[in-house]
């Protein structure tokens, strides 16, 4: 069952993005992919902004299954405010009624079915943004959010210590294995020509990676992995030599930073979301120990090869800080530290 994050957190996103709420008061928010990691930390503070500032707001979450929502997180689907309507994204009917707010976060980067299943991968991701677009345009969209990911830009040259979002790279349209990449790629363009001939204001937000309360800790996300180790008593594993460069947002960040571009953000002009201060994955296993229990063992699968340039996955956050006043509040550390009391406290499944 999906336990309530902390009121810590959900104050600290309140905190930052008070002044955006007034927008959205008395009226309706669409919500795609609300029971996903974004999902929930988007639902939740919604509806902690709603209750604080008595917004009297609504939320309509697309789910598959309703029932199993409202059975794992009963605290979110039974909420007055929130209702769950029964669709896939791909074809769900339309609800009655304006819609000023739509957020469409779903389909996660989910490596399994991008390795065992990349048409459907990129056909959901494709399908599901045309779908959500349509329903945009139709129900008095004002404000549309498109959660899309730093995989746009095919691998980070060596050279490069942040990417901007000008930069033009791309994956390799003839690896299978960029179905997801490619599939996020066509979903910004599907937004820039619902503004282009429909006049549509879509918002993209290009998520690189994150740490918090409801991250997956068995798919495929180096820090999750880490941390489940350590709290099984390690030892912590790193699949490869630990030189790759990544770096971490935290959760209550990112719910401030994708509010702030859903309502604040300039229509087709994309926003890294994430942290540019870069760790190797091995000095995140390292870290990730020393929250946890600084005598765990590290087991790191290969040794480093010096020939071989550093692989980077590090975004430039200047355009979102300059544009949109935006910050990364909340270090790694205390980010880590922040997940592991609230793992321990509802335990690994939560």
């Amino acid at each position: 069952m999906l336990k309530r994050i902390d009121r810590e957190d959900l104050d600290h996103i309140l905190q930052r993005t008070t002044p955006l709420w007034d927008e959205v008061r008395g009226r309706n928010v669409f919500i795609t992919g609300g029971t996903g990691f974004f999902g929930c930390w988007l639902l939740e503070s919604f509806i902690h902004a709603n209750d604080q500032l008595q917004l009297g707001a609504r939320a309509l979450v697309l789910s598959r299954a309703p029932a199993s929502f409202a059975a794992r997180a009963p605290h979110l689907a039974e909420h007055p405010a929130v209702r769950l309507l029964q669709g896939d994204v791909g074809a769900f009917e339309f609800p009655h009624g304006e819609f000023p707010f739509v957020i469409h976060a779903a389909t996660e980067a989910s490596a399994k079915l991008n390795r065992e299943d990349p048409l459907l991968m990129f056909g959901t991701i494709v399908a599901g943004t045309r779908r959500t677009l349509e329903f945009a345009r139709t129900h008095g969209t004002t404000r549309f959010l498109l959660t899309s990911s730093g995989a746009v830009y095919g691998r980070q040259p060596a050279r490069m210590t942040h990417m901007p979002e000008d930069y033009v790279g791309a994956p390799d349209p003839m690896d299978p294995g960029a179905a997801y990449a490619e599939g996020k790629r066509a979903a910004e363009t599907l937004c820039r020509l619902y503004a282009h001939q429909c006049g549509l204001p879509a918002t993209i937000a290009r998520g690189f990676a994150f740490v918090g309360p409801h991250l997956p800790l068995d798919a495929h996300y180096a820090i999750g992995n880490f941390i489940r180790d350590a709290l099984q008593g390690g030892p912590i594993r790193v699949n490869g030599d630990g030189t790759p460069l990544r770096s971490y947002l935290y959760a209550a960040d990112l719910a401030v930073w994708l509010w702030t571009i859903l309502l604040k953000g300039q229509a087709c002009r994309p926003y890294n979301v994430g942290s540019d201060r870069s760790i190797s994955i091995a000095g995140l296993a390292d870290l990730v120990r020393q929250v946890v229990n600084p005598q765990l063992e590290i087991a790191v699968a290969e040794p480093p090869d010096p020939s071989r340039p550093a692989q980077r996955y590090v975004p430039s956050v200047e355009r979102a800080r300059a544009e949109l006043g935006v910050r990364i509040d909340i270090p790694i550390e205390e980010g880590i530290g922040r997940t592991v009391r609230w793992l321990r406290l509802y335990g690994e499944g939560a």
